[in-house]
């Protein structure tokens, strides 16, 4: 497996590392250790870390909704975790749980047992999104059999159904609208509904990453938007955020779309050129690299994100701080980008950039 999916070349000054801060101390992390140090050994975690997590999902995966629904409803009441106020803790525990093989099935009867319970209908919903996906597959659209897109549609219309109820008998969360983001764009309902179900996400949990990050893959070319709109989102959304925030990540993500859309030779070009090359430091010290960002649930995936561009763009130094505050953990995007093997990808990133 190459390194790059696309060569990038040429190391821009770094010296403003040395004057920032990095939050909770990545900066100090890197510089204290051995120059050939690579870390742990790369590992893909579902469960973040998190043993709650790690349990509910082990609950999840046996069907034992029982045990299960009690974490739920501890999220759904903001007692779940420290970003359980704002909805985002019940949105991230159903996404963790919505990947797991089989939960239609029990989900279903969970529905049948308490209609009333919003819970499972959530939860069911969810999951039919990520399953009518999974039927789909990562193809081109030319490449999808009739049947896969039969399948895609048929899980999508029960996802539709299921979350706008939910979303009705519990107009105060969030985790319905993050979830009917996704299927609209599945469904190809149209940039109105789109739009409205970003702005029913973020009135509810104004700043969550997750429905950002919805909203760009909305915006991209791919999915009928344009490239122009796409950056348009992402500066704005992050110019937007207070400084410490996140929403850095967007820049990013921007641009790592647009490289996958450029031919070779193009792409190499433009992650390090010195335009891009400025917005990517400019996101990082807006966000992950910022004296005062905290690390929500689930930050490795920005520092991942980062990581790899830095990579790619061969800016070797600020790459390694990120490995380094990763300590290898690897999520799956955007390592897929590069090659079925996340793991992989990461590792031979990081040991590359390990002697800077």
């Amino acid at each position: 497996m190459p390194l790059f999916r696309r060569r990038s070349g040429g190391e821009g000054a770094q010296d403003r590392a040395g004057r920032r801060g990095f939050g909770f101390g990545f900066g100090r992390r890197a510089a204290e250790a051995p120059a050939a140090a690579t870390g742990a050994a790369p590992r893909l975690d579902p469960a973040f870390g998190d043993e709650t997590v790690r349990q509910a999902l082990g609950q999840a995966g046996a069907g034992d909704w029982a045990a299960l629904r009690p974490a739920l409803a501890a999220a759904a009441n903001g007692s779940g975790g420290a970003d359980g106020a704002d909805g985002a803790e019940l949105t991230w525990l159903v996404g963790a749980i919505s990947d797991v093989p089989g939960v239609e099935q029990w989900t279903a009867r969970a529905i049948a047992d308490a209609p009333d319970d919003a819970l499972p209908l959530l939860l069911s919903g969810a999951r039919h999104v990520n399953w009518a996906w999974e039927a789909r597959t990562g193809a081109r659209a030319k490449h999808v059999t009739e049947e896969q897109w039969k399948l895609f549609h048929e899980r999508l219309e029960v996802a539709e159904e299921q979350l706008l109820e939910a979303a009705e008998r519990e107009p105060g969360w969030l985790a319905p609208w993050y979830f009917l983001q996704i299927s609209a764009r599945g469904a190809s309902l149209g940039p109105e509904v789109a739009t409205a179900r970003f702005e029913a996400a973020v009135r509810r949990t104004p700043g969550h990453p997750g429905s950002h990050r919805q909203r760009l893959q909305q915006l991209c070319a791919k999915w009928g938007g344009s490239h122009d709109e796409m950056h348009e989102f992402a500066r704005s959304a992050m110019l937007a955020a207070p400084e410490g925030s996140p929403l850095g990540e967007l820049v990013v993500l921007a641009h790592l779309e647009r490289w996958l859309d450029l031919p070779d030779g193009e792409d190499r070009a433009y992650l390090s050129s010195p335009t891009v090359l400025a917005e990517l430091q400019e996101a990082a010290f807006r966000s992950v690299l910022h004296p005062d960002f905290v690390p929500a649930r689930g930050w490795q995936a920005s520092f991942n994100t980062f990581a790899m561009a830095f990579s790619l763009a061969d800016q070797r130094k600020t790459a390694r701080l990120l490995f380094d505050a990763l300590d290898g953990f690897v999520t799956e995007s955007p390592w897929h980008y590069l090659s079925g093997d996340p793991v992989k990808a990461f590792r031979a990133h990081r040991d590359r950039c390990a002697a800077y």
